[in-house]
């Protein structure tokens, strides 16, 4: 056991911290210090933003308040960002979010998780695609997205627009099929919808038969697919690979995100990508009291394909960080071998798929759509 005080700081406020604050809640033990570090009131649900954009939800309907789980737990909580990791001296640089008081340059911890998501990185996305940081509308960070969708949804009330989603994966895709029909059924008539897929197929991560469910979505919903790169993005319009420019007013970025560049200077082993490489219990590789969770995570003996379903199943990430604190046995983490993919195509209708078994319909949003609801409803406390 740990004699005195000892520090535990949760870094981001993902899935697997959220599980982290609701154990704590339960069983917190007397000397153990616990902040969490986050620039957000609130933690998003990604699976019900596309319900979102389309007007199915509110954007509270998705938003898990975090002060009751902080609250319960007997944690703190700082808001700002994280800028630095320094493993040698324990300790995490911070800066303060735009607007708030400012936040303490550094806090220590005794042990470390690390579960705070990818970002876009604003600088490498201005190299590959100039203008898009500031033209362009991008997924991530959800939160912001959630703020300024309402201010799209007025401007397609106001005349008839055109909307290209740049990336055309799982995100891009569920999100064009939303701003579809959000769009459609409460803007101005005579909106035009475009999926750039930068040059790849539609879903090209995606099962074949999932990819042609998608396709023939799309058609149905006349949704036009561009099969070319975005090359940069200036005011109402987006240039293309092949040298055309497609006259665009609400250009949507939904590619994909880097880790942090604080990770970098960290210390921390890193795999190729760029994220924390982990053990089977998720403590990192070099440093036994760092651990890491969801995107920033990459298992070093059994890398494994992130679903959004994926990232809703427990982990022992809150067992064996007070197993680690008490010095106790750490529990392996046992990913499944097939995980369930649900790929909203706007509100009322899914594709669902495990391996390779595919198949959609209503009853897949509808699924879907309870899944993520008890998500939200699971971390709220009344």
């Amino acid at each position: 056991m740990h004699r005195g005080i000892k520090k535990l700081l949760l870094l981001g406020a993902g899935q697997a911290h959220l599980d982290v604050l609701a154990s704590l809640g339960q069983r917190r033990p007397g000397n153990l210090d616990v902040t969490l570090l986050t620039p957000y009131a609130h933690q998003t649900c990604h699976g019900m933003t596309p319900g979102f954009v389309a007007g199915h939800h509110s954007a509270d309907d998705g938003r898990i308040a975090l002060e009751p789980l902080v609250h319960a737990a007997g944690a703190r909580w700082v808001q700002g960002r994280c800028s630095g990791i320094d493993t040698a001296a324990r300790t995490v640089q911070l800066t303060a979010t735009q607007g708030k008081a400012p936040a303490p340059a550094l806090l220590p911890y005794d042990l470390l998780s690390i579960d705070t998501g990818q970002v876009l990185d604003r600088a490498r996305l201005e190299t590959e695609m100039p203008g898009a940081a500031t033209h362009a509308l991008p997924l991530r960070p959800i939160e912001a997205f959630t703020a300024l969708w309402p201010q799209v949804m007025a401007f397609a009330q106001s005349q008839a627009v055109s909307l290209a989603v740049v990336g055309a994966e799982a995100d891009g895709i569920e999100l064009v099929f939303a701003a579809e029909q959000g769009i459609r059924a409460h803007g101005m008539p005579g909106a035009r919808f475009t999926l750039i897929t930068g040059g790849t197929e539609v879903g090209s991560t995606l099962p074949a038969g999932v990819r042609q469910r998608v396709l023939r979505q799309l058609k149905r919903r006349g949704i036009t697919v561009l099969r070319e790169t975005c090359t940069g993005i200036r005011e109402g319009e987006v240039h293309l690979g092949n040298g055309a420019r497609l006259a665009c007013d609400v250009p949507l970025l939904a590619i994909g995100a880097h880790p942090p560049a604080w990770l970098q200077g960290s210390g921390l082993a890193l795999s190729e990508g760029g994220q924390v490489l982990v053990n089977a219990c998720q403590q990192s590789t070099s440093h036994a009291n760092v651990f890491a969770a969801g995107d920033l995570a990459h298992r070093a003996d059994l890398p494994h394909t992130r679903s959004g379903l994926h990232a809703m199943r427990a982990s022992p990430l809150a067992h064996n960080l007070l197993a680690a604190h008490e010095g106790q046995a750490l529990q392996p983490h046992h990913p499944p071998r097939h995980t369930l993919t649900l790929l909203s195509c706007g509100v009322g209708h899914a594709i669902a798929s495990v391996g390779p078994l595919h198949a959609e319909g209503g009853w897949a949003w509808w699924w879907k759509n309870r899944t993520d609801q008890g998500f939200v409803t699971r971390y709220r406390r009344v």
